[in-house]
């Protein structure tokens, strides 16, 4: 099912409450954001309703929010969207569905950081606090958090769209980024928590640094360099290095390496999906696209150290 064979409505949501949680159904209801895989619609000042409209995915993932996510949430140092109730497939709608905690703030894709220092450090103590052993029972990433070899396929497929259309001016510097990082260790340690999905649409902002973070249908356990890549795609050029020195415990030279090529991975996507939003495309988001191109420039610049 997509959002071409159901259609979400106020009413629908309104209905959905009274059916299942009746004592939630009488706060205000409006639209908050047509997601990726969800959509999101406010309830009342304090709450979030997110139900599945674009991919067959989204089920499992907010199945798995709800499972795990209130007990990681106590332990990390910004507000995330904690689930409060689940809702069972019905006649009305044939889904899961969650309601969760609301997190202020506005997309970093929207209101991207302006204050660089800052907003490193609170990335960092919020990364550091994820980061702990997941137990083995913990779900594993979609297509993500593995070796990035396993992803070759997909990083000569983005780039070749990305060059066909324009979108890349120097594509042999970033596969040079992608080749340094494949070649790199792989991860040795035990599998940590991640979120799994850290780019600026995921990432919430207020008065210039990060105040929050959203959408944890994507997380999973292992490697913690597919997180660490956010240093490059969220934070303005010039404070990845205080983010590395601020992240506990400092990574070292192959988990930084790798990071770059989950970054250059993540922002290939992104140029994509913001291009496709800019020509009027299906599933494009043009807000998407800037950041991506700023995060692609700040990886060809620098080099691993």
């Amino acid at each position: 099912m997509t959002h071409t064979e159901i259609e979400i409505t106020a009413e629908l949501v309104r209905d959905l409450l009274r059916d299942q949680h009746p004592d939630l159904a009488h706060h205000p209801l409006r639209l908050g954001a047509r997601g990726w895989d969800n959509q999101l619609w406010r309830l009342g000042d304090d709450l979030a309703i997110r139900l599945p409209w674009a991919t067959e995915s989204a089920d499992a993932l907010l199945r798995k929010e709800h499972a795990w996510l209130p007990a990681l949430a106590p332990g990390l140092p910004l507000p995330v969207p904690v689930p409060q109730r689940l809702g069972e497939p019905s006649a009305r709608f044939p889904r899961p569905w969650i309601v969760t905690t609301w997190v202020q703030g506005e997309p970093a894709d929207r209101a991207p950081v302006t204050r660089a220092e800052e907003a490193a450090d609170v990335l960092a103590v919020f990364l550091t606090a994820l980061h702990r052993p997941a137990p083995e029972q913990a779900p594993a990433g979609r297509d993500r958090g593995g070796p990035l070899a396993d992803h070759a396929e997909s990083f000569a497929q983005g780039l070749a769209e990305a060059v066909e259309r324009g979108l890349i001016p120097d594509p042999d510097a970033v596969r040079a980024v992608w080749e340094d990082a494949v070649a790199a260790p792989e991860w040795a340690g035990p599998a940590l928590w991640l979120h799994g999905d850290l780019h600026p649409a995921n990432v919430l902002t207020a008065d210039g640094t990060i105040c929050g973070v959203i959408d944890f249908g994507d997380l999973f356990a292992g490697d913690p360099a597919c997180d660490l890549a956010a240093a490059w795609i969220l934070l303005p050029d010039g404070a990845a290095d205080r983010f590395h020195a601020a992240y506990q415990p400092a990574p070292d030279a192959a988990t930084l390496r790798r990071a770059r090529g989950w970054a250059v991975l993540k922002a290939l996507a992104c140029i994509l999906i913001g291009e496709a939003g800019v020509r009027g495309r299906p599933g494009g988001k043009a807000t998407w696209g800037p950041p991506a191109h700023a995060a692609l420039r700040r990886l060809i610049a620098t080099t691993p150290h």
